[in-house]
């Protein structure tokens, strides 16, 4: 289970959450996790990731001493910029949702697949704490290089665009004046007859 929501696009993971919702049964918690990140390039040349986690509890029963780890950024490729990679809480009740968020700093250009956090929890009636997996990310493009034309192009349309608009909206009339239209045309031939 832990495998297949670690590779759920968001809508499929949104699906899979209203079943479980739907299918949870006992007197127990039963939670679900959603990583995503986001990509900031600053004007130094850095970039930064800022990462959230949003953990739902789609069961019947409170879920306590839940932890939240997340071990999926080596520290000789992202530096922690703020908050923590892991997170404690004292419970989750049952339909609750938690959040976590954090920003790295990328230390090396590349792609970067992120593993699923690790999300751990206990319910009075078992004696060994549960475990939980949040979904995995896709592939990040980190300190990708730009290619000159791309920027050239939206700088020219920043810049230009306005008056494209203008020429095009002229010429289109122009062309919808010259041109005959077929209506006229067709009144005109049952008039010959």
């Amino acid at each position: 289970m832990a495998t297949l929501m670690a590779n759920l696009p968001l809508n499929a993971f949104i699906a899979l959450f209203l079943i479980s919702a739907a299918t949870a049964v006992g007197d127990s918690p039963f939670i679900i996790a959603h990583k995503k990140a986001s990509l900031t390039r600053l004007k130094s040349g850095a970039e930064r990731v800022s990462v959230t986690i949003d953990i739902y509890n789609q069961g019947f029963s409170t879920a306590y001493d839940v932890t939240l780890v997340d071990h999926s950024w080596p520290q000789d490729a992202f530096d922690v910029i703020s908050s923590n990679i892991s997170q404690s809480w004292e419970k989750l009740d049952a339909g609750g949702v938690l959040s976590h968020s954090f920003e790295l700093e990328a230390k090396r250009q590349g792609m970067f697949y992120g593993a699923p956090a690790v999300i751990t929890f206990r319910i009075p009636t078992k004696t060994a704490p549960q475990e939980a997996y949040s979904t995995s990310l896709l592939a990040l493009d980190i300190l990708a290089e730009v290619p000159p034309e791309k920027k050239l192009d939206w700088i020219l349309l920043a810049k230009y665009g306005s008056q494209i608009s203008v020429i095009s909206i002229v010429a289109l009339f122009v062309y919808l004046l010259v041109t005959p239209s077929k209506s006229s045309g067709a009144k005109a031939s049952k008039k010959k007859r």
